[in-house]
């Protein structure tokens, strides 16, 4: 650890706050030059994007028929009452 020749706060809260902040940070020549062990590396953008890819297809595949059996009657009618209303609100507005 690097010695500071920082002079530390008198006042016992911010004195207590800057040994806590001392004691938890890290050294600046470890973390710079070697990466960390512990933590794998970064995959690329594109096995990112395949991935993702083939996460969202699943969903998309169950999606809509999956959560028209979860919706009530009455709660389907409502959103479709919500969504006729704003289609017709759309047009005035467009027509104004």
């Amino acid at each position: 650890m690097k010695r500071s020749s920082k002079k530390l706060p008198k006042d016992s809260n911010k004195l207590a706050a800057e040994i806590v902040r001392l004691s938890t940070e890290e050294p600046e020549e470890d973390s710079k030059t070697t990466p960390p062990k512990d933590q794998p590396q970064e995959p690329s953008k594109e096995a990112l994007s395949q991935y993702f890819s083939k996460l969202g297809k699943k969903g998309g595949e169950k999606g809509g028929k999956a959560r028209a059996e979860s919706l009530t009657a009455k709660k389907r009618k409502e959103i479709a009452q919500k969504a006729a209303k704003a289609r017709w609100n759309k047009n005035k507005l467009d027509k104004s």
